[in-house]
């Protein structure tokens, strides 16, 4: 059955949710860049008037895969990653996380940008601490298999999204692009810690993570930041064998003392790398500690032990994450990735 922009944009009208056909289509049209900007605009904007569900999330993603730049990771990966946009401009937490993770004996495949709504996104940050951000699917390969971390760039492994820049850059308000791309990471890694700004977006994201039979951990803070708070308690959603568990997590259970986000505050990718490096070298305060809950929820994803309850796996991880910083494996991991990936990227074949 053919269908066309009237089709989709009349069924929005009315409230429905998008049906495989009509996701197919629009996103065809936008990845394979034939949309015009004022479709996209009108169609991003009826889409937030009728709210999200959990078909539109999972079948748009669908598509962006079809899309993906290829790259093959086998074995068992868990990927910290927020949406941003809790307008907080907090130090890179989930970035730091991921080498913290990798430290404490996990295998991380992050997925993630540059800045969108702060001053400084992960691959921004990543890029001030010389990692190379920049690297293809073969080449992130070898370095999961070497030191068993790798990044993902969306730009480089979804460039079909340059075609929705513009009408989203004029819209200027959030669209369901900006929950879309924590969740297409595309080695498809079967564990997730993932953050959450909007409080709506939660439980959506959570259940689109079920329902393919991913596992982990989709948390918000209670003040509204995407990571695991030291100001307040975190509702947790944890994600196992297809089903969605809410829990509260609060800091002060492990004897972690609460802290404003105004400790948090990062800034330009050089301040926030500086901060990292600081921390990673074992420089005491409210970045190490929300680093080290952050890397513990990771871990836990990671780990899987979901008979646990949730303070327990958290407390678990905090132990590992802490033993990753304090032994110096953390900041040695930071340094021999930095020096891979540059030698990954110089010594790759040219066209």
């Amino acid at each position: 059955m053919s269908v066309s922009w009237p089709d989709l944009f009349s069924s929005l009208d009315s409230k429905k949710d998008l049906t495989p056909e009509l996701a197919s289509f629009v996103m065809t049209e936008i990845l394979e860049g034939r949309a015009e900007k004022e479709d996209i605009k009108k169609f991003l904007t009826l889409l937030n008037d009728k709210g999200y569900a959990t078909a539109d999330i999972a079948l748009m993603v669908g598509k962006m895969f079809e899309y993906a730049a290829p790259i093959t990771i086998t074995e068992r990966a868990v990927d910290p990653v927020g949406t941003g946009g809790d307008g907080r401009n907090t130090i890179n937490i989930s970035t730091t996380s991921a080498i913290v993770t990798t430290a404490a004996g996990a295998r991380v495949v992050k997925h993630g940008s540059g800045a969108a709504s702060s001053k400084s996104g992960a691959a921004d940050v990543l890029d001030a601490l010389g990692v190379v951000t920049t690297l293809t699917g073969p080449q992130i390969e070898e370095s999961v298999r070497l030191l068993g971390i790798g990044f993902l760039r969306a730009t480089t492994f979804h460039p079909a999204l340059r075609h929705a820049v513009a009408a989203r850059k004029e819209l200027a308000v959030p669209s369901i692009f900006n929950i879309l791309g924590p969740l297409a990471n595309p080695a498809k890694p079967k564990a997730i810690a993932l953050g959450v700004a909007r409080a709506s977006a939660l439980p959506l994201m959570a259940k689109v993570i079920a329902d393919r039979g991913g596992e982990g951990f989709a948390f918000r803070s209670n003040d509204g930041l995407d990571e695991i708070a030291l100001s307040d308690f975190t509702q947790v959603l944890q994600i196992n064998d297809g089903e969605v568990s809410a829990h509260i997590f609060d800091p002060q259970d492990l004897g972690i003392a609460r802290a404003p986000i105004s400790e948090l505050v990062g800034g330009e990718p050089a301040h926030n790398a500086a901060i990292i490096k600081d921390v990673l070298q074992g420089k005491k305060g409210a970045p190490r500690e929300a680093i080290l809950l952050n890397s513990a929820i990771t871990i836990a994803a990671f780990k899987a032990d979901f008979s646990l309850g949730v303070t327990q796996q958290i407390a678990n991880g905090y132990v590992l994450a802490e033993q990753a910083i304090d032994s110096g494996r953390a900041f040695e991991l930071l340094e021999k990735w930095k020096n891979l990936t540059n030698e990954l990227a110089a010594t790759a074949p040219t066209a």
